[in-house]
């Protein structure tokens, strides 16, 4: 069978006839309790839920990693981020290694995603789309490894992990705004210049189909007001655990995420367009993630378990719950293949399109991480409903379907076969890169 005919025959001839466009959308340190959708009370996300609401909702989506980078890494590549070597943690600002290989990388000018890896825009580009990329890059400040060198023909937005919404600076007074590869200067509040950046790129005129990377710096800290700039300072205050402050940033996300739908639908573009939207993991302690155990940076299901949302219409089913397990690396892989392009290396990730349109059942996953920082290393293994942790060297084993919130502890004699697993996945993943400087993976 050929890819067209595949294509035909699973998402029927309309939608394989014309190639979508597609807006994945991404959020920063959003919880999976933060939007209304997924139980919020005091949030207000109208146009975030009414991406659900007209397409899917996942229950059980993970991120790749407890933090920034190495979600984002597995999220442009399709691939585990251990493949890269160097991104298990955030890169700190200016360019900091936070653990080992990673200093070892920073030393060396080699902290980043190389351009070496086949990323998710450059597959696209090749395949005739239009690609920009607006917000949160934080895969490298050198210029090496910005978003031109992976397939972006336009860029917008910070380097590095997150800035003053006002200033648009790091904690160290960097200016690190970008637009292509020159600094600039913009005036406003730096989630409406994401999501403004956005809409005026979807206005130019520009070949069809395109793709819109729209990773918002949004609900990470700091905590500030967006109607609450002082003109004396430059700048909103920072409001450390204010859960109305976050609230009001996720909602003005969630407006600029509006704005980018209302343009669509004004483009006539919104019945062939895919939309996704994430987080990048976990809420930290000024978001929230429920009643799941854990937050941002540790592999409980709190830190790595998040909201995904997606609609194309015509072709995904309209207000579907989905239990499917799900990962952010299988992105890569199911967007390509709504494309009908293909990518020359292989993925770590699973197409998720057969089960989203019904022509496949849901299937169990085997699926692993590992996140590093400083000398802290923390592991986990999912085998379908068995999930191991090792937190520190402190082990623990659950059921995650008799027991989402990790509070019953099985003994670990069944964790054999998981530890097993999660070891060979280890020196399976293990980078080439590092390897003149470490000999065993861990």
């Amino acid at each position: 069978m050929t890819r067209r005919e595949w294509l035909y025959g699973t998402l029927g001839w309309r939608a394989a006839a014309r190639r979508p466009n597609i807006v994945l959308l991404v959020a920063d340190d959003l919880g999976s309790a933060d939007l209304s959708s997924y139980g919020c009370q005091d949030i207000r996300t109208p146009r975030i839920d009414s991406i659900g609401a007209r397409g899917v909702r996942f229950t059980h989506f993970y991120a790749n990693g407890p933090e920034c980078s190495p979600t984002r890494t597995a999220l442009l590549t399709g691939r585990y981020q251990q493949r890269v070597g160097g991104l298990e943690c955030a890169i700190g600002v200016g360019d900091v290694g936070r653990y080992d290989d990673a200093v070892w990388l920073a030393e060396r000018g080699e902290l980043g995603l190389p351009a070496s890896e086949v990323t998710l825009p450059q597959v696209l580009k090749r395949a005739g789309y239009a690609t920009g990329c607006f917000g949160k890059w934080h895969l490298g400040y050198r210029e090496k490894f910005w978003p031109a060198r992976h397939g972006f023909d336009e860029s917008f937005g910070i380097l590095g992990g997150n800035a003053d919404y006002f200033t648009h600076r790091e904690e160290d007074g960097r200016p690190v705004l970008y637009h292509n590869t020159r600094i600039v200067e913009r005036k406003g509040y730096l989630t409406d210049l994401i999501g403004e950046a956005a809409v005026d790129w979807l206005k130019r005129p520009q070949r069809d189909p395109f793709f819109l990377y729209v990773a918002f710096t949004a609900p990470h800290t700091p905590i500030q007001d967006p109607d609450a700039f002082d003109p004396a300072t430059g700048t909103a205050p920072w409001r450390q655990k204010d859960r109305r402050v976050y609230a009001k940033m996720v909602e003005r996300m969630d407006a600029r995420v509006g704005d980018i739908l209302e343009r669509l639908k004004r483009m006539d573009a919104a019945e062939n367009t895919i939309v996704i939207f994430i987080s990048d993991n976990g809420a930290d302690p000024n978001g929230s993630n429920g009643r799941l155990r854990g937050r941002k940076s540790s592999l409980w299901e709190g830190g790595i378990r998040i909201p995904c949302l997606a609609r194309w219409p015509g072709v995904l089913p309209e207000g579907k719950d989905v239990a499917q397990v799900g990962i952010t690396m299988d992105l890569m892989p199911t967007l390509l293949a709504a494309a009908g392009a293909k990518s020359p290396r292989p993925w770590d990730g699973s197409n998720l399109l057969p089960v989203l349109v019904g022509r496949r059942q849901p299937f169990t996953r085997t699926l692993f991480w590992r996140s590093k920082r400083g000398d802290r290393v923390r592991k986990a293994a999912r085998e379908g409903d068995l999930k191991l942790v090792i937190d520190e060297g402190q082990e623990e084993l659950h059921d995650l379907g008799k027991d989402e919130l990790e509070e019953t502890k099985l003994p670990l004699e069944g964790a054999a076969r998981l530890k097993s697993l999660l070891a060979n996945w280890e020196r399976e993943v293990m980078a080439p890169r590092l390897r003149p400087y470490r000999n065993t993976p861990g």
